[in-house]
């Protein structure tokens, strides 16, 4: 079969489509349970251009198949599992997704419906089960003012899909025109640019208070800024480094205003809590259902151009998500069985 495949940690220009063998057994998070998946689209993130330097905490050794997010048509299933061939599907895989197949982890896939694209569906696990997540780590409740970092980015705007009409204050930090539309297009009441005081512009937005909660998937130098815009028991969910810096917080700043810095990684979670994982999916698989929820794709690029990919994140290109078109959507049948 093709796949996009990273012989050598140099960075994404060393990504490659090429014919690799197809996958056996099972996918080594997933327990010995071998679930297959057609894939008809995949994505890539910030985590894939750290692996194809090998930076990434969960690096595979070269050669890999590059891509962590999928959406597909089960070919096999382990007897007794949620699956059944043929289901629609989307999840995340940590590696190997931009290929022809893939071998799925079943904790971290969820069925998707026939109105759900399968472009949508590869753009939709890993983002919006980080952003949910988030906010559940930081204890959201309706009404209180959230302010996003990466505003268009994956997981930003995903987040911001998520209180839609949740929030009166959802505000959004980008670093460009085009992000600034994007990020409204996703839900923001008020976006602030990076290259403004934007941390002063966010307490007067909240009448000179501060949000209750910051999302910050980029890190760097913005970090001291955002403590200082949040309110009196706010909250700042470390979610990545995408800017590329690990910032440093002097705990001062957390004492004398009664601030909470919380660090956002899903799959520590469920390892120290597994029965987590059964409510992860089905909040997902209920997103899903919904019809609520709408990724934002700012790039597809067809699968002779999937070498392109990491490195329209690389170079902070991408708006949203960016998302490979495998196979044509409509080789899959209306019932979402395999032909």
């Amino acid at each position: 079969m093709r796949a996009l495949q990273v012989p050598v940690t140099s960075g994404p220009e060393a990504a490659e489509l090429t014919e690799v063998s197809e996958p056996v057994g099972a996918h080594p998070w997933a327990s010995g349970e071998r679930l297959l998946v057609e894939v008809y689209s995949a994505a890539v993130a910030f985590p894939d251009v750290l692996q194809s330097r090998g930076a990434y905490q969960h690096a595979a050794p070269v050669p890999y198949v590059a891509g962590g997010e999928f959406a597909g048509i089960v070919l096999d299933a382990p007897a007794g599992s949620r699956f059944t061939v043929g289901d629609r599907v989307a999840g995340l895989t940590v590696f190997g997704a931009v290929a022809e197949q893939v071998t799925a982890i079943p904790g971290y896939t969820v069925r998707i419906p026939p109105t759900m694209s399968f472009n949508e569906g590869a753009a939709f696990f890993l983002n919006y089960a980080t952003a949910w997540f988030a906010l559940y780590r930081a204890g959201f409740t309706d009404g209180e003012s959230v302010l996003v970092h990466g505003a268009a980015g994956g997981v930003g705007s995903a987040v911001l899909d998520l209180l839609r009409d949740r929030t009166d204050r959802l505000l959004a930090v980008v670093s460009s025109d085009s992000k600034a539309e994007a990020a409204a297009r996703c839900g923001a009441t008020d976006v602030l640019r990076t290259d403004e005081d934007w941390s002063h512009l966010a307490r007067a937005a909240t009448g000179g208070h501060g949000a209750d909660i910051v999302i910050d998937p980029v890190g760097g130098d913005r970090f001291t800024d955002s403590l200082r815009s949040l309110d009196v028991g706010g909250r700042l969910m470390v979610v990545g480094f995408a800017e590329g810096s690990i910032p440093e917080v002097r705990v001062n700043r957390l004492l004398l205003r009664d601030l909470s810095v919380m660090g956002v990684a899903v799959n520590p979670w469920l390892e120290r809590h597994p029965g987590f994982g059964e409510r992860l999916l089905g909040e997902m698989e209920a997103l899903a259902a919904g019809g609520a929820v709408h990724p934002f794709i700012g790039h597809v690029l067809p699968w002779e151009q999937a070498p392109a990919a990491m490195g329209i994140i690389d170079r902070r290109e991408a708006h949203g998500k960016v998302v490979i078109e495998v196979r044509p959507e409509q080789t899959a049948s209306p019932e979402g069985e395999h032909p």
